[in-house]
């Protein structure tokens, strides 16, 4: 019997929450690590500094990066990665804001939808 082969790439679906206690801290780091960057085109500089300091969400991106996450890990090589924040209403006692639940790919019975790829294999 053979097994089919598996692919070497995994998505990896990462949802934080985060509150944002000191945003003239956030946009000052970020501010910092934008100086830092000697690859940045200067007209790119002028835009990011002008985005974190209109919006702290926007300050977060340029400090959180996915490279970081997993640079670590023995045995991976980032391939790909997309990131972005936004300011939400959050309330921890809502189910909506189950993280553990991961619901996108479910009927309303929990069972996943047949069409989807990602479902995992039931015997």
């Amino acid at each position: 019997m053979s097994t089919p082969e598996t692919s070497r790439y995994v998505r990896l679906r990462v949802e934080l929450v985060l509150e944002i206690e000191d945003s003239g801290a956030v946009t000052g780091a970020a501010l910092q690590r934008i100086a830092e960057d000697d690859d940045m085109p200067a007209d790119e500089r002028a835009h990011a500094e002008f985005a974190v300091q209109e919006d702290a969400a926007e300050a977060l991106a340029y400090l959180v990066d996915p490279f970081d996450l997993v640079s670590e890990v023995p045995g991976v090589d980032l391939a790909q990665a997309s990131w972005s924040s936004e300011h939400v209403d959050y309330d921890p006692e809502s189910p909506d804001w189950d993280l553990g639940e991961e619901d996108d790919d479910k009927d309303d019975e929990g069972e996943y939808y047949e069409d989807d790829e990602d479902a995992p294999s039931v015997r």
